[in-house]
């Protein structure tokens, strides 16, 4: 009997500088993870002088927080890269602005991706297109649609996700 593979994904909260980074490393390493830091994007992203890092470059510069929409946009942009994988959150999200993703944002990203079946490779028609549309950038096979990611299943899992979320959220 075939046991279903579940992904793992979570987020590791704590204040700065209490080892959140040391311990997402460490379970990472252990059990393969991917170790999402939103500090270190922000640094890969200044340091590459991306367009999102020279947003935040400005904030940093002048010590003060890098915005909710710089960050959500930053991380927002690595998740979707990495659809199919185990991660950890460190770092993000840091406060309730960044938690409360709209529905209709998750609804529109998820709405756009289309994945490659044999190699797992992802493709979302807004940020990260395949050069020829419907088509695989590395096999030249014809891309597909997951029956979830298709707008009216996205809405339905919103939807529910909303209502069996809820009560866990307030206890905590």
């Amino acid at each position: 009997m075939a046991v279903a593979s579940k992904l793992l994904r979570a987020v590791i909260l704590r204040p700065p500088c209490s080892g959140k980074g040391t311990v997402c490393q460490r379970i990472a390493q252990n059990f393969g993870f991917q170790d999402f830091s939103s500090g270190h994007f922000l640094w890969e992203n200044i340091k590459a002088k991306t367009e999102v890092g020279e947003m935040a470059k400005q904030y940093i510069e002048k010590s003060l927080l890098v915005p909710d929409h710089v960050i959500t946009r930053l991380m927002m942009s690595e998740l979707e890269n990495s659809r199919g994988q185990h991660w950890l959150l460190d770092g993000f999200p840091r406060t309730l602005r960044q938690a409360e993703i709209p529905f209709e944002t998750l609804k529109d990203r998820l709405g756009c991706c289309w994945i490659h079946p044999p190699s797992g490779r992802v493709y979302n028609m807004d940020f990260n297109p395949p050069h020829v549309h419907g088509i695989d950038d590395v096999t030249g096979e014809p891309l597909v649609q997951q029956e979830d990611d298709k707008p009216e299943a996205v809405a339905a899992r919103l939807r529910q996700y909303k209502d069996m979320a809820k009560p866990v959220i307030e206890l905590y």
